[in-house]
């Protein structure tokens, strides 16, 4: 089980460049997530060879499948042959997006574990295939740049500060396998149904070999520092061209359609509202564009005075609408 010294250096050399601070700090402990997949056992066999005594790992059971229970504890079974600490956390999901509401119950759980164990930063097993295949997935959808965005390498594990560290990346799936060759890994049977856009994409892709998969990868990698220079513009004109007025906002616009959407939408999240769906902010902005007032969820946003006022709508306006 224990991985190449050319792979080991090559994780370790690219964890150094995600965790500066960490990976020469003797006491600064990696938590690893680990389904029992070949990707997350790959990940934890690097990080346990990279950094002996400074790894521990958590399995996330969402209770979704019947041999989720037992493949917790072949996770717990292997951790213990290494010697790396361990924790089966257990999560119930909500009803409604499965997958979305799986994601966020995860990320919480492996959060609460990482506070309480005094862990520094949180490592995925996300590669480049991951990345490839999520970027065709959304061009398909028509997404903007922000949906198609990449995964980073390094951010920030959602609603908290801990750090998210991604550090195989650029590694392949096919490299990743090669790790853990031989072994018996957990197989997820949603990986091999047609019914998602995800599974359908990968065998897709497997089949164009003129595609260079890291090629797109590395696109992706690019319309994320993109998406990162989106936000940057639109702090700045937020802090220039938006003020609060005694009913809401204003907002005077200057900046290219891509930026105005951003802004756009943090007025309404600003003003109590939910995060709007890019289309919707689209269309809005097209109204306004032409002149016409046009309301979104709870609010009104109206041209006036060379800018746009964004405000709750009237009581009796807003029951009317319920």
């Amino acid at each position: 089980m224990t991985p190449a010294p050319e792979a080991v250096e090559r994780f370790r050399a690219g964890l150094a460049a995600v965790w500066r601070e960490g990976i020469s700090e003797s006491q600064a402990r990696l938590a690893v997530a680990l389904s029992g997949g070949p990707d997350s056992t790959a990940l934890l066999l690097l990080a346990h060879a990279a950094l002996p005594g400074r790894v521990e790992a958590a399995t996330v059971d969402h209770g979704l499948r019947p041999e989720s229970a037992e493949e917790a504890a072949g996770a717990a079974d292997l951790c213990a042959g290494l010697g790396v600490p361990h924790e089966t956390l257990t999560v119930e999901v909500a009803p409604g997006n499965v997958q979305a509401e799986a994601r966020s119950a995860r990320y919480a759980a492996l959060a609460a574990w990482i506070e309480r164990r005094g862990l520094a930063t949180l490592a995925t097993a996300h590669h480049a295939d991951d990345q490839a295949e999520t970027l065709i997935m959304r061009l398909n959808r028509a997404s903007g740049v922000a949906g198609l965005a990449g995964a980073r390498a390094r951010g920030l594990v959602p609603d908290t500060a801990i750090p998210l560290l991604r550090p195989v990346l650029d590694w392949r799936r096919s490299e990743l396998a090669q790790v853990v060759a031989g072994m018996a890994t957990v197989q997820d049977p949603s990986n091999a149904n047609d019914r998602f856009d995800r599974v359908r994409i990968r065998k897709a892709l497997a089949e164009a070999e003129w595609l260079d998969i890291a090629a797109i990868a590395r696109s992706a990698e690019h319309l994320a520092e993109a998406d990162a220079a989106l936000d940057w513009m639109a702090a700045l004109e937020w802090r220039s061209c938006v003020t609060r007025e005694p009913m809401g906002l204003r907002y005077r616009p200057q900046a290219p359609r891509a930026v105005v959407l951003r802004v756009l939408a943090r007025c309404v999240t600003e003003l109590g509202g939910e995060e709007p769906r890019g289309g919707t902010v689209a269309r809005l902005l097209e109204a306004l564009r032409e002149g016409r007032p046009a309301s979104i969820g709870e609010l009104v946003v109206r041209p006036n005075a060379g800018g746009w006022s964004i405000a709750k709508a009237p009581a009796r306006a807003a029951r009317r609408k319920t």
